[in-house]
């Protein structure tokens, strides 16, 4: 079932209806886009029971969960299908001199091919005009640039700080999967703008949730502008319940004790007894530590002459250790750990000394790489962020329209930069209480395109037009 097709049975629709209901009822069908405009005028809808008729079968997926009514009725439709035949009783009180859109998104379908047109919706008034109001935007997500096309947008005509945590949604719709979002038929009037999960409340009740709001109120006019939405989740989980920031590294998480042997046991961040000269060496050790005593931890060289300088660093989990030290390439280290060089809350130790032999890698095994930034404003403060497998290996701040990293492990990165407004070097996130918008980041892509590449023992430049 095609475009024109579809519209010229909307328009067919519309000319039933409107001579069904002889003046007691009629309503305007909105084609897909590139349909001809239906030209009757609206009079007040009276009717509780609306029938589509179509020259095709069709069929209606799940509507429960795809069909959006605007104003968002206290009680859902009952929308069903019947080969050419698409009926709507509505269950709830219609308001007075309002405009109602059933906005059926990819949910109506024609039997045959499957094909669905997101752009079909049902318009009618229960006064004598319909409104014409439009919003539109995007929806995308502060710390990553990237989409959830899981959110949705509200609309609040009630301005009220807390209308989005207390009351449910006058208008909402879904945000697809480039992060855009579109309302239709909305009275002239002032509104909040949010964006929230679609759950069941559809509102702001958690601060672990994904959340955005608009900075300002928006009054809508046939001239109103498109708006952007950066949402972000003020805090995570473990920290809400704990009342602690995740980055904490001086305080353990609580948890139950576990059950398990009664040997403590530590691995290591080696790569086939290899360590990249850049990062820290990490011990993972199988238990939470509560104590630690660098004294007993020996940096030495392959002569037993002892490297001073480490330094030991406990994450938030506390059962990670990084030694952090200025490696030299291409060189032989020594790491030995006495037994008790760790203990964990019930004073468990290493069952014996420990000893790690490794070696640095050659600065031939890096590749160099030099971006090359055309816009960059260095008044946002930006960071460039170097991931691969969406973690991030590396974070620079850019205080030029260049950057240049001699040594970079091989391999596919993606970009990004975080405009780093309080100059943290982290991401943070924004506080709809303290009305604090988080700090953005943005996908960056060279003129090819993508993720680079760096390879070993060659150097690679980019170009990158913000």
């Amino acid at each position: 079932m095609n475009k024109n097709t579809i519209a010229a049975a909307f328009l067919l629709c519309a000319v039933m209806l409107c001579m069904m209901w002889t003046g007691t009822s009629c309503a305007n069908i909105i084609p897909p886009t590139g349909g001809p405009r239906d030209s009757l005028p609206p009079v007040r809808f009276t009717t509780n029971k609306i029938t589509l008729n179509f020259d095709e079968y069709v069929q209606v997926d799940n509507p429960t969960e795809n069909v959006v009514v605007w104003p968002n009725p206290k009680v859902q439709p009952e929308i069903t299908s019947k080969l050419r035949t698409v009926t709507i009783k509505l269950k709830d009180t219609l308001e007075p001199n309002t405009t109602y859109t059933i906005n059926f998104g990819r949910s109506l379908k024609d039997v045959n091919e499957g094909n669905a047109d997101s752009a079909f919706r049902y318009v009618f008034s229960t006064g004598t005009k319909l409104d014409n109001n439009k919003l539109s935007g995007k929806v995308l997500l502060a710390q990553t640039g990237q989409v959830d096309s899981t959110l949705i947008v509200v609309l609040q005509q009630n301005l009220n700080d807390t209308a989005i945590e207390k009351l449910p949604p006058r208008y909402y719709t879904r945000v697809d999967h480039k992060g855009n979002f579109s309302f239709y038929n909305l009275p002239p009037d002032t509104f909040n703008v949010f964006a929230v999960p679609n759950d069941y409340t559809k509102r702001y009740d958690d601060s672990t949730k994904l959340f955005a709001f608009l900075g300002h109120p928006v009054y809508l006019s046939d001239t109103t502008g498109k708006v952007n939405l950066y949402a972000y989740a003020e805090f995570k989980a473990e920290e809400k319940k704990t009342g602690l920031p995740s980055t904490n590294k001086n305080v353990p998480k609580k948890g139950p004790k576990k059950i398990q042997d009664s040997t403590m046991k530590v691995t290591s961040s080696l790569e086939n007894d290899r360590q990249d000269f850049l990062t820290n060496l990490v011990l993972s050790f199988s238990d939470t530590l509560k104590s630690y005593d660098s004294a007993r931890f020996h940096l030495t060289d392959t002569n037993y002459v002892a490297q001073p300088g480490f330094h030991l660093l406990l994450d938030s989990t506390a059962t990670r250790l990084a030694l952090s030290y200025p490696w030299k390439p291409n060189t032989a280290y020594i790491l030995r750990l006495d037994s008790n060089a760790v203990a964990d809350s019930t004073g468990r130790i290493l069952p014996k000394n420990d000893t790690l032999r490794f070696t640095t890698m050659r600065e031939s095994e890096y590749g160099g790489l030099r971006l090359r930034f055309q816009n960059l404003d260095t008044a946002l403060h930006p960071v460039l962020q170097l991931l691969q497998n969406d973690a991030i290996v590396k974070s620079v701040p850019l205080t030029s329209y260049e950057y240049y990293q001699r040594f970079v492990r091989p391999g596919e990165y993606e970009l990004r930069l975080l405009y780093d407004t309080n100059r943290n070097g982290v991401w943070d996130p924004g506080s709809y209480k303290e009305k604090k918008q988080p700090e953005i980041v943005r996908s960056v892509t060279t003129k090819e395109g993508g993720k680079i590449t760096v390879k070993s023992n060659l150097d690679r430049e980019f170009n990158i037009t913000l």
